[in-house]
């Protein structure tokens, strides 16, 4: 009869938790790092409801004096206002959602899971894939909010418009993560990269004012802002118009801004430690 000595059994049992710990595969990776931070969303959805603020008080003290300058006509004010909304509920979501992952890893929390079985990328590209989820939410709120007061809605081109958004909110959504690893150990620097940022970007983009009257300087800064080319395109897909220039340059900024995102922010993750 064979035995099998205490070495080698341990060993095999060695063997076999290594074979169990082994990746697989990024797919289902990326769907249990999706998963696991979506948790929060699900039990304290009021987080979602609450990110609304800012741009529902942009809608509802900004809205009224650009109603306003147009000589009172609420719905074609409501119909270039609301898709720069979307556009704003799409930046401000995506561009804080690395202050999520500065606070994990000031827990430690970060790096337990750098050593669980799980793809690098997939765990950057399933963080950027749950801001989909709150940015759709709450886009759709927004449009509802405005369609008792006179906004027209065209329900193709809302879907296809926050289809869009969802595309540029993953690659923005991942930029966000890579800043918070670069500045894992000065969060001070994340914010003040992020509010440096973040209003040139909305203001230069033509979601609150119309940039057409602008300086040339700013007109000029607004041709390199991919965030422009979204706003002319959410504005063509909310009133129905598929068939506009500004959806093509719209699709290939959104498409643009995701590639660039997961690129950096994988390689970023890689070399996390």
């Amino acid at each position: 009869m064979n035995t099998i000595s205490p070495t080698a059994e341990r060993a095999a049992i060695r063997d076999r938790h290594a074979a169990s710990a082994r990746p697989t595969g990024f797919v289902h990776d990326t769907a249990a790092v999706f998963v696991r931070e979506s948790r929060p969303l699900v039990r304290d959805p009021f987080s979602v409801i609450f990110s609304l603020v800012q741009p529902l008080v942009f809608l509802g003290l900004f809205g009224p004096l650009l109603v306003g300058a147009a000589g009172g006509d609420v719905a074609g004010t409501l119909q270039w206002f609301v898709p720069g909304i979307l556009v704003m509920v799409a930046l401000f979501g995506t561009a804080s959602t690395g202050a999520n992952l500065l606070f994990e890893m000031q827990t430690g929390s970060h790096e337990r899971t750098l050593v669980a079985p799980l793809s690098r990328s997939a765990l950057l590209v399933g963080r950027a894939l749950k801001e989909v989820v709150p940015l759709v939410i709450q886009g759709t709120i927004v449009v509802l909010v405005a369609v008792p007061f006179g906004f027209s809605l065209d329900v193709g081109g809302l879907v296809a418009g926050l289809a869009v958004l969802a595309v540029f909110g993953i690659g923005f959504g991942a930029l966000s993560y890579t800043l918070a690893l670069a500045c894992r150990n000065r969060d001070w620097m994340f914010w003040m990269v992020h509010q440096t940022l973040l209003f040139p970007l909305m203001i230069l983009s033509g979601m609150l004012l119309p940039l057409e009257d602008g300086p040339d300087w700013m007109q000029v800064a607004a041709a390199v802002n991919p965030l422009s080319y979204l706003v002319g395109a959410e504005r063509a897909l909310l009133a129905g118009d598929f068939g506009a220039p500004a959806v093509v340059g719209g699709i290939i900024a959104a498409v643009a801004t995701c590639a660039v995102g997961i690129v950096v922010g994988v390689r970023a993750m890689k070399r996390a430690r």
